[in-house]
């Protein structure tokens, strides 16, 4: 373009030379014609949160460690061992006595039917009218028709609504989806779009005696209108290593019961995925000073001096622990991780979006502060986005915190009592 342009303009004084003027119109025509050239090539392709919400879901959904013990033995389904096991993690899980599990799984024994399943998918209140894009994610659920085409029908959107339906990404898939509106969005101007990220577990619980299946059981549960604007978004796919593709994953075991086996080398998987993740992240928002800093071997860079807030995917107390210790953050940094995991338990791909929500009841986050959002998911993904808070937030807008922010942060124990 720059250099038809240019040929252009040479034509052009070349005639003026050689024939005669170019007159005011013709002047103004093509200074016109520069500008707009210059715009449309700058033109911003930003990407903007206007709100978001979390479910709250009703006291009567609680699930206390002792009414959760009771029904694994009320079941049936499970043998004393395999009972033991799971409840030695669900006391040293981090999670409270506040988490809740759908309706299904407070029948004994659970109801794991497809239509319980799509119950819990249906408890969603939206306006359809102004929405261009839809994106659902669930990593465990994925049914025909789509989860988006039953929402579609659900709701009554525009028959020209761009729907798209993400499943098997596990806990990573809330940063694929805003990874892939953010794609759309480039090619679809001043369109608005809608992602849902939710998990339905009720078909999914694991009811054998593999000990590593048993894990996911107790873990699993307008720019002048805009909040945020998008700064970076960063994926990063280990799925080429075996160990790493294997560390999540959804098999049968030897009596062919399906359930979700999380291995021992998980921990260490994520680590190398956060790492190489980082790697890409930094240059892009770290001062010059903690670049070089990171360049060197021993050295450990100061990510608190790029980001204000920091949500750390709540998939289980090890994993925040490990990466509160690696990025060297204080224990106020994951605080809104912990309480999240403690009271929600882990929220999979949505848990990023309720750490927020808990920042925001706070009153922590500020016009001009940047968040990190850090998500892990099967395959072996690790997404990072980077968002910046453009205006001041209504501090009297309620969320699915407000009823009881003030009573946290609470004080965690090593083991939960029962």
């Amino acid at each position: 373009m720059e250099t038809v342009l240019l040929r252009y303009l040479a034509f052009t004084n070349l005639s003026i030379v050689t024939e005669f003027p170019i007159s005011l119109i013709h002047l103004l025509a093509i200074t016109a014609l520069i500008i707009a050239i210059i715009c449309f090539t700058f033109k911003s392709n930003s990407v903007y949160i206007v709100d978001f919400s979390c479910y709250l879901p009703p006291d009567s959904l609680q699930v206390p460690n002792a009414n959760f013990i009771e029904h694994c033995e009320a079941s049936n389904i499970f043998d004393q061992e395999s009972i033991n096991f799971q409840v030695k993690i669900l006391e040293r899980s981090g999670i409270g006595f506040e988490t809740c599990m759908p309706i299904a799984v407070h029948e004994i024994p659970p109801n794991s039917s497809f239509y319980k399943a799509q119950e819990e998918t249906e408890m969603h209140n939206i306006n359809p009218k102004s929405i261009d894009i839809l994106v659902s994610n669930c990593s465990l659920f994925c049914p025909t028709p789509s989860l988006t085409s039953m929402i579609i029908n659900k709701c009554g959107f525009r028959t020209n609504v761009k729907s798209v339906s993400l499943s098997g990404m596990d806990c990573s898939a809330g940063m694929l989806s805003i990874s892939l509106v953010k794609d759309l969005l480039k090619v679809h101007k001043n369109s608005v779009a809608l992602v849902l990220s939710m998990e339905v577990v009720t078909p999914n619980g694991y009811n054998g005696k593999v000990k590593s299946m048993h894990m996911a059981n107790i873990l699993k549960q307008d720019k002048h209108k805009a909040k945020y604007k998008l700064q970076n978004l960063v994926r990063t796919h280990l799925g080429s290593d075996d160990q790493a593709y294997q560390s999540v994953h959804q098999q049968p075991d030897e009596a062919g019961k399906v359930g979700v086996s999380l291995l021992q080398e998980l921990l260490h998987v994520a680590a190398k995925a956060l790492r190489t993740n980082i790697s890409e992240l930094s240059p892009l928002v770290l001062p010059y000073s903690e670049q070089l800093r990171y360049g060197w071997p021993e050295g450990n860079s100061e990510f608190r001096k790029a980001f204000k807030h920091f949500c750390i995917h709540a998939g289980g107390k090890a994993a925040i622990d490990a990466i509160e210790d690696n990025l060297r953050l204080h224990k106020e940094d994951a605080e809104a991780s912990r309480m999240t995991l403690y009271r929600f338990g882990n929220a999979s791909s949505s848990s990023l979006w309720y750490e927020l929500s808990y920042l925001e009841a706070k009153g922590r986050v500020k016009k001009g502060d940047h968040v990190w959002q850090i998500a892990f998911g099967s395959g072996f993904m690790c997404n990072s986005a980077v968002w910046k808070c453009i205006t001041n937030l209504d501090p009297n807008l309620r969320n699915s915190w407000s009823d009881r922010i003030h009573l946290y942060p609470v004080e965690i124990p090593e083991v939960c009592d029962h």
